[in-house]
């Protein structure tokens, strides 16, 4: 993909020919305080000469008032029904929820994080829809980097140790250790699945905080990139069965931080071996929005975030950054607004067909999947992007 500015379009009577209508809608899902644009954004798509309209309420979360919307140029919208209808392009955080669903409509765009794989009757549902349906975190650039899902992956690796640490807390079930320890005392170990944006950003926290940490992961040119990074303050694993096996039962946190774009998240840790783990170790498992990498993981929220099964501390909020939604926000809007203005400025179809990073993050086009993860997950009928007429 040519750099994201290239997205946008050059010349300002481009925008003049595609003024278009963008909903932000408040976000639905338990404990979700982000936004999809921020105001900041906002004012750049309304100089651009685009309607923004952003239902009231929907940034408080994350410390933007709808008067700042309203200094950026933005329409505020008193309720969800009269948000959704304005926009031809909605921008969201988080997939609709089911009382959302009945407020999209056929041709209608959605940009924000899908997630489908491990969601089958959302799938359906946005399918009978006809909606068109881009994915963050399924957008690509031409080194195969996905942009729009790295700064909420920084947030979220980051913040899984934090979590982590608490799950290891007596209060919270936990065995009682501190994880960076005293001097004296051991620190614990800490093992991260996956050695991507997550597990390197969720090592950088547990090594900060003086924990003894490793990373597995089975690719030998990310884990050579590891070890020039961080040296002999983490120990890198190649991947194997009974590696991970042998190296979750000498874990007192374990961090899921396994990705595969789009699809199911692969299971990497069973309920058997939960059994050779001390009693109140802990997992975080990052991967739960995508299925989750351990048998035994279901999705929690930030009000009740962790139960305990089998002795052990399970944390799976699936949408970490929302705990932070002030940076994670801002974060994700900067990433996303180059996608935004193309979709705005040329029109989803000319947009589509003009940049390889968006037909990427297509999944849903007018009724057919065109994401293979997906219908892989689902055993569903799909067709390839390069099948589809916008």
């Amino acid at each position: 993909m040519a750099p994201a500015e290239s997205l946008v379009c050059a010349k300002f009577e481009c925008w003049k020919a595609w003024l278009m209508d963008i909903a932000v809608p408040r976000e639905t899902k338990t404990e979700e305080h982000r936004v999809g644009l921020t105001p900041h954004a906002a004012r750049e798509l309304v100089r651009r000469g685009h309607r923004v309209c952003v239902q009231s309420g929907a940034g408080e979360g994350a410390g933007f008032t709808d008067a700042t919307y309203v200094q950026a140029g933005a329409e505020i919208m008193p309720a969800a029904d009269a948000c959704y209808a304005a926009g031809e392009l909605v921008v969201k955080v988080k997939e609709p929820q089911p009382q959302e669903l009945e407020l999209l409509r056929p041709g209608q765009t959605l940009f924000t994080y899908l997630h489908l794989a491990a969601l089958p009757e959302l799938t359906d549902a946005l399918l009978e829809r006809e909606i068109i349906g881009i994915g963050y975190e399924t957008v690509s650039d031409a080194a195969g980097q996905l942009p729009l899902l790295a700064p909420m992956s920084e947030i979220a690796g980051r913040m899984a140790t934090q979590a982590g640490a608490t799950c290891l807390e007596k209060a919270r079930g936990g065995s009682g250790l501190l994880l960076g320890g005293v001097p004296g005392i051991e620190s614990a170990r800490v093992l991260i699945l996956g050695g991507g944006v997550v597990g390197s950003n969720a090592a950088l926290i547990a090594m900060g905080m003086g924990a003894q940490v490793a990373i597995v992961d089975r690719s030998l040119p990310r884990l050579r990139e590891l070890d020039r990074q961080f040296g002999s303050h983490l120990q890198t694993l190649y991947a194997t069965d009974p590696t991970i096996e042998a190296e979750v039962a000498r874990a007192d946190l374990v961090v899921g931080a396994v990705l595969s774009p789009g699809a199911r998240a692969p299971r990497l840790v069973t309920r058997d071996m939960l059994a050779h783990m001390r009693p109140g170790s802990a997992l975080v498992d990052v991967a739960i929005d995508q299925g989750g990498c351990f048998e035994t993981s279901r999705p929690t929220t930030h009000a009740a975030p962790t139960f305990v099964l089998d002795g052990i501390v399970h944390y799976c909020v699936a949408n970490i950054p929302a705990a932070v939604p002030r940076t994670a926000a801002q974060a994700l809007s900067h990433a996303t607004l180059p996608y935004v203005q193309a979709l705005a400025d040329l029109g989803t179809g000319e947009a589509l067909r003009g940049h390889a990073s968006l037909r990427a993050g297509l999944n849903l086009y007018r009724g057919t999947l065109t994401c293979r993860a997906v219908a892989d997950a689902q055993a569903k009928p799909w067709l390839s992007v390069d099948e589809i007429h916008f």
